[in-house]
This record gives structure tokens, C-alpha cells and sequence, in this order.
């Protein structure tokens, strides 16, 4: 005859695990592998610009020299002693000399299109002093300082790049 057996209890298939939490709609699934993607990815990209950086072949003083200059003289004469400044190769500071024993003479390459110009003040005592400029050995301007605290300017306009290649 047979018989019936009647299940114990609900089958273990359909038992809840404890130990098993579902997700709530607002959790999300981290994806470790691809955490692991994005943080090489991040470090190889550094790496290469960090390398950019340290093995640049860039240098400043390399377009300096391909860059067209004027040979430029500057020359102060006088007695005594003055405060000069001039431009000079770098044009975006003044040089400058403090109580330099006259005369005094100075050449310089100044870029094409900047302005070369040399600045003369005496001292206390006072005197007198001209400042004289050449452009590519041409004479091309002079100006004199006299008395106590006396200045003067010498200064010209070099020609910008483009004007020098129609010339």
C-alpha cells in the first residue's frame, strides 16, 4: 500500500537564508575590479606626465637664441661716477649699475622689436654726462646730464621681425 508521506516541514529549497541580506534599491554593487582598472589607468597617466614634465626638451634659453637680435651699444661718458640701467638681451627686466666710475661702455644683442635704451642719473655731488647709442655700429642718438641728481635718456625703435625679413 502506499503511503503518503507528508513533508515535515517546508522544503529547504524554499527555507529563507538568514545569513543572505537583500539589496535595497538605493544600495549599489561595487565593482572591485574595476576600481582596480581606474586606479592603474590614474597612475600610468601621472606617470606620463610626470615624465612630460621632468624629460621636456623645452628650454627657454633655446628660444632666446633663435630669436633675431641688434647689436647695440651703449656708452656713458663723462667724470664721476652715475646710476645706468640698460635693456639688454633679456627685455623683460632693466640692468642696472649702481655708481659706475664714467666712462662706461656696454654691447648687448637686444630682440628685434624691442627698444634698446639706456638710462644716465649723477649722484649728489652732480656733473656732468651724455649717453651715447649705436644700433649695429650706427650712431643713433646722444643726450647729456648735467648738475646735481641730473638724468637723461638715450633710446631707439629696432625693427620688429617682420619688417627686417622685407628689408
Amino acid at each position: 500500500m502506499p503511503t503518503t508521506e507528508e513533508p515535515a516541514g517546508p522544503d529547504e529549497s524554499e527555507t529563507p537564508d538568514a545569513t543572505r541580506v537583500s539589496p535595497t534599491p538605493n544600495q549599489r554593487h561595487i565593482d572591485r575590479g574595476g576600481i582596480a582598472v581606474a586606479a592603474t589607468l590614474l597612475l600610468a597617466c601621472g606617470g606620463f606626465v610626470t615624465y612630460g614634465v621632468l624629460d621636456s626638451d623645452y628650454d627657454p634659453a633655446d628660444k632666446r637664441a633663435t630669436t633675431p637680435t641688434a647689436e647695440v651699444t651703449y656708452e656713458v661718458l663723462g667724470e664721476g661716477a652715475a646710476d645706468i640701467s640698460y635693456r639688454g638681451a633679456n627685455d623683460d627686466k632693466a640692468n642696472v649699475v649702481t655708481n659706475v666710475g664714467l666712462p662706461w661702455r656696454m654691447t648687448v644683442s637686444v630682440p628685434l622689436g624691442a627698444s634698446p635704451i639706456v638710462n644716465v642719473t649723477l649722484g649728489a655731488k652732480g656733473g656732468t654726462a651724455s649717453c651715447t647709442l649705436a644700433v649695429r655700429g650706427k650712431h643713433v642718438q646722444r643726450a647729456t646730464a648735467t648738475g646735481a641728481f641730473g638724468r637723461t635718456t638715450c633710446s631707439s625703435e629696432l625693427p620688429t621681425l617682420e619688417a627686417s625679413r622685407t628689408a
